[in-house]
């Protein structure tokens, strides 16, 4: 493969990554260590949420009902690290990470107008794991989801129009105590962002946070069409390029009404070398420019630097503005390698990227409100995605 090093560096010798942790060390992983007020927040691209539902033949009111052992066995599975079956449920997901306060989830897959799997994607949310409940059902054990859906007809055809789309889901005693409100900009129509506004604590010396659900777009040369006419007018490279200018406009917008900014999801970018094994894709040379553009738009030359990440050389750069956020695995762990996405079709850590994101407003960062992040790289968090988890635990007080 042939490297454009004007843009790439050359390469490095890579390691594998480590060995998976048991599923026992996965359901101690990311509990809150901080005697602050905090939230924390996961992110996942689940490559689709059918896996995570019950049987299609199952009658809607059966969801709000404890599983037994019949939908058990039509349940899919998937192989977990010590060989075991295991059942994909966000529930179980849910459990095992303590309650989380925010679940983002991307690439759903749902169709716009789809009620019954909306519905049954709430209903599996909060349905107790067991006939008894085992002390589940309470206000921080029950959860809220808001979808955002497609809805442009000449961009999103294939398979039945069960393509992208983004649920943020809360828990509901968080969503109704700090939550001000949930939207959806008016310039994506492809199902990608959703915005969480969170109400200004008068108790609290800092701003409130605005946290972004991000499924970006994944460039390629395909055609991209006017979402008005149909007619085409670029790529999907184009798009993507677009999708960063109105990506970084927004967060700048929010900023400027007094928020703090989180975004976090699948950025479809690896930022630089240290996030792609064995090698970073530099072919066709727009992959370059585009994570190029990425850097510039949303990073500051110092968490550039920090992330190994690439960029254009100095003839090369056009004066554009910079939302300078900082990207928070970098941030505390400079250039640990771990990695977001697990190609299936592939031996476990053979070809991995870091693509799924959580960056925050440079001011965010440095008031000391992230207290942890990291990334859950082992086939038991993975389930029937592609992708594994990531998380962030970011300070109220």
């Amino acid at each position: 493969m042939k490297r454009n090093h004007e843009i790439s560096p050359p390469p490095l010798k890579r390691r594998k990554v480590a060995a998976s942790p048991s599923s026992e060390e996965v359901a101690t992983m990311p509990t809150s260590q901080s005697a602050r007020q905090t939230i924390r927040l996961f992110s996942w691209n689940i490559n689709g949420i059918d896996a995570f539902l019950p049987s299609s033949s199952t009658k809607i009111t059966t969801f709000f009902k404890p599983s037994n052992s019949e939908s058990k066995k039509a349940s899919p599975t998937y192989d977990g690290p010590t060989g075991n079956s295991h059942e994909p449920s966000l529930r179980t997901f849910l459990r095992r990470h303590n309650w989380p306060e925010i679940l983002f989830l991307q690439e759903i897959k749902l169709k716009q107008g789809d009620t019954k799997r909306e519905a049954s994607l709430l209903a599996t949310l909060s349905t107790p794991l067991s006939p008894t409940g085992d002390g589940e059902v309470d206000e921080a054990r029950i959860y809220t989801v808001h979808t955002s859906l497609p809805r442009d007809k000449y961009n999103v055809k294939g398979f039945g129009g069960k393509l992208y789309g983004v649920a943020t889901i809360m828990r509901r005693d968080f969503a109704q105590r700090h939550v001000q409100n949930v939207r959806y900009p008016d310039w994506d129509l492809e199902g990608r962002v959703s915005i969480v506004e969170m109400k200004n604590n008068d108790n609290s010396t800092f701003k409130p946070l605005a946290i972004l659900n991000i499924y970006a777009v994944n460039g390629t040369s395909a055609p991209y069409r006017s979402p008005q006419s149909g007619l085409v007018i670029g790529t999907r490279h184009d798009h993507k390029l677009a999708f960063h200018i109105k990506l970084r406009d927004e967060c700048h917008n929010l900023e400027s009404k007094g928020f703090h900014v989180v975004v976090a999801g699948d950025l479809n970018i690896a930022r630089g070398l240290w996030d792609g094994y064995p090698n970073l894709r530099t072919f066709p040379k727009q992959h370059c420019l585009n994570r190029a553009d990425f850097n510039a738009k949303f990073f500051g030359e110092e968490d550039n630097i920090r992330a190994g990440a690439y960029v254009l050389g100095e003839e090369r750069k056009e004066k554009q503005k910079c939302l300078d956020a900082v990207d928070v695995y970098r941030g505390l762990y400079g250039d640990r390698r771990k990695y977001t996405y697990f190609s299936r079709n592939k031996e476990w850590g053979s070809s991995c990227d870091r693509v799924d994101l959580i960056f925050v407003s440079g001011d965010l960062w440095k008031e000391g409100r992230v207290v942890g992040a990291d990334i859950l790289d082992s086939p038991i968090e993975r389930g029937p995605s592609d992708h594994v988890p990531i998380w962030v635990e970011i300070a109220m007080d």
